[in-house]
C-alpha cells in the first residue's frame, strides 16, 4: 500500500503525531509512506531524520503576535498563487491513500484528483459534536474546508460518542518520569508569546525556577530564574520528564503528554484560536488543567502553590490503527474507535466528571 502523508508543519503537535505513526509504519512490509509537510520554512523544522526524504511546501499558516492570532497579517502573508500551483502540481497517481493531518495541499489535491483521503487529526474532531468554544463563522468554515478529506477520524481526550479516537503517546514516555528524578522547576512552552512578555511575567517569581523553550532563542542561556533553550525534541522530552509542572499554550499534543505523565498543567490558550480555547475548556471540564487567558504573575504564582496533576493512560502502539488503514474499510470507524478506547484509563476524579 502506497500512502502520501500530508502534515501541517506549523505546530509541533502535528509532527509529534506523525512521528508516532511513522515508527509504526516502519515496522510494516506492506506499507510505503511518503511525507509532505507545509506551513513552515524547511530550515525551521528540527529532529526530522526519521522521516527520510520528506517534501516541504509553503502551504498556509496563521500569524500569531503577542499571544493572539493576527488575521490581517495572516491574509497579507498568504501566498495564494503558490498554494494553488502546489495543489495542481502534486501528482497522486502512485498513491492508494492520502493520509492527512490538517495539511491543505495534499487534501485539496486528493479531492481534485478523486483520490481516497483520510484525515486523522485533532482538528477533525471539531467536525463532529465535541465541546468547543470561541468559534466564529470563519473558524467553522476553515475547519470544514481548510483541509477537506473524504473520510475522517478526530483525535481527542474523550470520544463524546463520535468518530473520535484517543491520542497516542510515545512508547516509553511514562518511563521517562520517575518521582525520584523530578526536579524543582516548571517547564514553560509559550511559542506564541514574546520572550519579553514571558520574562516580565516569570522573573518576579524569584522563588521558582523555570525552563523555557522558545523558537526565537538562538542559543541556550540562563538569566535570573529562567533557563532559556532552543527548540529540541530530545531536550524538551528530557525537561518534560523531570519537571514538576508545566505552563503552556493549549496545544493538543503537549497537553496529552502532560496528562499522560500526570504533570500539573496550566494552559494559556492562544487568543483568537478557537481550537486552543476549546482545548482549554475540555481540559478544565475533565479536571485535567487550569487556565489563564493572559500572562499574569499573580495568577501563575497562585497556581504554582497548589498545582496538582492527574494521570490518564492513552495507547502507545498504533498498530491496530495501521491494520485498519491497510484493510481499507475507512467508512467503518466504529470498530477502530472501540478497540482504541478500551485501552484508555482515567483516574477516578475524571470518571466522576464523565459520569
Amino acid at each position: 500500500m502506497k500512502i502520501l502523508y500530508g502534515i501541517q508543519g506549523t505546530g509541533n503537535g502535528h509532527i509529534t503525531r506523525a512521528r508516532i505513526l511513522n515508527n509504526a509504519f516502519k515496522q510494516r512490509h506492506d506499507i510505503e509512506v511518503d511525507y509532505l509537510f507545509s506551513g513552515r520554512e524547511r530550515n525551521k523544522y528540527f529532529d526530522m531524520e526519521g522521516f527520510g526524504h520528506f517534501e516541504t511546501k509553503t502551504g498556509l499558516t496563521f500569524v500569531a503576535q503577542n499571544g493572539s492570532i493576527n488575521r490581517l497579517e495572516t491574509i497579507k502573508q498568504t501566498k495564494l498563487m503558490t498554494f494553488i500551483k502546489d495543489i495542481k502540481s502534486l501528482n497522486l497517481d502512485k498513491y492508494d491513500l492520502v493520509l492527512n493531518d490538517f495539511e491543505p495541499i495534499s487534501a485539496w489535491a486528493a479531492r481534485l484528483q478523486g483520490k481516497p483521503s483520510l484525515s486523522i487529526s485533532h482538528q477533525a474532531a471539531f467536525c463532529h459534536a465535541v465541546p468547543s468554544t470561541g468559534a466564529d463563522l470563519i473558524d467553522k468554515f476553515l475547519i470544514k474546508y481548510f483541509a477537506p478529506t473524504r473520510h475522517s477520524l478526530g483525535v481527542h481526550w474523550y470520544h463524546y460518542n463520535q468518530a473520535v479516537i484517543p491520542p497516542f503517546v510515545e512508547l516509553g514516555l511514562n518511563a521517562q518520569h520517575s518521582i525520584n528524578k523530578v526536579q524543582a522547576y516548571t517547564l514553560v512552552y509559550l511559542p506564541f508569546e514574546s520572550i519579553d512578555a514571558i520574562k516580565n511575567t516569570l522573573a518576579p517569581l524569584s522563588e521558582h525556577s523555570f525552563v523555557c523553550f522558545h523558537p526565537d532563542i538562538d542559543s541556550p542561556y540562563k538569566a535570573q530564574n529562567i533557563e532559556w533553550n532552543t527548540p529540541s525534541k530530545s531536550g524538551f522530552q528530557k525537561a518534560l520528564g523531570k519537571c514538576k509542572s508545566v505552563i503552556g499554550n493549549a496545544g493538543f499534543e503537549l497537553a496529552t503528554e502532560c496528562i499522560s505523565l500526570g504533570k500539573p498543567l496550566l494552559t494559556k490558550p492562544l487568543n483568537g484560536q478557537f481550537e486552543q480555547l476549546s482545548n482549554a475548556k475540555a481540559l478544565q471540564d475533565l479536571g485535567l488543567s487550569h487556565t489563564i487567558y493572559q500572562l499574569d504573575t499573580d495568577l501563575i504564582e497562585e497556581w504554582l502553590e497548589k498545582a496538582q496533576g492527574n494521570t490518564v493512560t492513552f495507547p502507545s502502539d498504533p498498530q491496530q490503527l495501521v491494520d485498519w488503514l491497510v484493510a481499507g474499510e475507512w467508512e467503518n470507524v466504529q470498530s477502530i474507535c472501540e478497540q482504541l478506547w478500551t485501552q484508555v484509563k482515567y483516574p477516578q476524579s475524571v470518571k466522576q466528571k464523565l459520569n
